[in-house]
């Protein structure tokens, strides 16, 4: 897809198919990225102490959740008590990745000025660190949003998401690398992060800094698996088998939850992509707003609802302002989509069990080889059944002429 040129760069060569921004001239495009500037600025101005009162509360309620949650899984040899303390347990890591970690690390409340919630000081409960995952999601994946070739966030190097994207034979079985990928997403993430899919394809092997990226990667999983699975358990005496399988069940959770917000928020049916080669040579406001907004989706839903997603339920508008407190996000979603209607853009948003269904939904209808593929094929077959056959009869021939030769040499 074309992203219209702005005044100040060139304009990219015409798109051979028609996008939904067609119809804005270059200073409608300014106009665009004015109206949604003019928005970041004037949250920017009003944040102040119920701001930083809110990061505070979701924070404590983490850590009383966990705490809690430890304390009643004591007694978890009692079904109740079990199913308390592992919903306890998961929804403080749930909370801990996404309304905090996730955004505390995007410097959203790094305005505050306070050392312990601040991007350059925060860790969190997953085996990629923040230097790490700040670098491939802040600085690649934020800047290039989309972007075929330079988004790598675009199936995470292992599905193929869009039609553009060729069709590998291993992309017929992504539907199960999906699966296995969400049951194990924090890990994914963290060999994503890592390069191992590029390293490993392109036969080059990992750097040096890859590799003690990879040390590092492996020492926090080694803490965090030691931590759940064995520390706590033992530390929960009789109870330990059961402290286990909470454990377990609460990681697992937490990395589909986490999985299907991702996907919710990327991946749908109507999501936008962009290609390298139709982008301009000087991307404007306008123009990255634009491939920010066409290139994500909602997921509309109770506020609850959007605690739980870390307000990546409002992924458009994160996609917008990625720099702006989370909790902006549910004031702001109708005021971008009004800008969006006003300049006849559409807004992408619907219920998380449908948006959870058209990403799958695409993941399986790619994982399927296009017609062009399939008709390579049947070429393909139908060569060699043609060179079976006049080898057949070449064959035929050969045999019977030294049958003939010796049954006239006996006569």
């Amino acid at each position: 897809m074309t992203v219209t040129a702005t005044p100040t760069g060139p304009a990219p060569s015409p798109s051979p198919h028609p996008t939904p921004y067609d119809h804005l001239s270059p200073a409608e495009v300014d106009a665009l990225g004015a109206d949604l500037d003019a928005l970041r600025e004037e949250v920017r101005a009003s944040l102040g102490a119920a701001d930083a009162a809110y990061i505070r509360r979701v924070i404590a309620a983490q850590r009383a959740l966990e705490l809690g949650g430890r304390l009643v899984l004591l007694g978890s040899r009692r079904r109740p008590a079990w199913l308390l303390g592992t919903a306890c347990l998961t929804l403080a890591k749930v909370l801990d990745n996404m309304e905090i970690g996730h955004n505390v690390l995007h410097g959203q409340w790094d305005w505050m000025r306070d050392p312990k919630v601040h991007s350059s000081t925060w860790d969190w409960d997953h085996v990629s660190s923040p230097a790490q995952w700040q670098r491939a999601h802040n600085e690649v994946h934020h800047v290039h949003t989309n972007v075929l070739g330079r988004d790598n966030d675009l199936g995470y190097g292992i599905l193929r998401v869009d039609e553009a994207q060729p069709w590998r034979p291993r992309h017929a079985a992504q539907p199960l690398w999906n699966l296995v990928n969400a049951v194990f997403f924090e890990y994914g993430i963290a060999l994503y992060d890592l390069g191992v899919g590029e390293a490993f394809r392109s036969g080059s092997g990992l750097s040096p800094e890859q590799r003690a990226e990879a040390r590092e990667t492996l020492r926090r999983a080694g803490r965090q698996l030691a931590k759940d699975l064995v520390v706590w358990p033992l530390f929960s005496g009789r109870a330990a088998r059961h402290v286990l399988a909470a454990d377990v069940t609460a990681l697992v959770l937490r990395n589909l939850w986490s999985h299907s917000v991702i996907m919710c928020g990327h991946f749908p049916e109507g999501v936008a992509t962009f290609e390298v080669d139709e982008l301009p040579a000087q991307e404007g406001r306008g123009e990255w707003y634009l491939r920010q907004a066409l290139g994500s989706a909602d997921v509309t839903g109770p506020r609850w609802l959007h605690l739980l997603t870390g307000n990546l339920s409002h992924q458009v508008e994160h996609h917008c302002f990625p720099d702006l407190p989370s909790n902006r996000y549910a004031e702001l979603a109708p005021r971008v989509r009004e800008v969006l209607d006003r300049h006849g853009l559409p807004h992408h948003a619907a219920s998380l069990p449908r948006q959870v269904a058209s990403a799958w939904h695409k993941v399986v209808r790619l994982s399927v080889p296009p017609a062009d593929v399939r008709r390579g094929w049947g070429e393909r077959v139908r060569r060699v059944r043609a060179r079976r056959a006049a080898g057949g009869q070449d064959g035929a021939a050969g045999h019977h002429g030294p049958v003939q030769d010796h049954s006239r040499r006996t006569a």
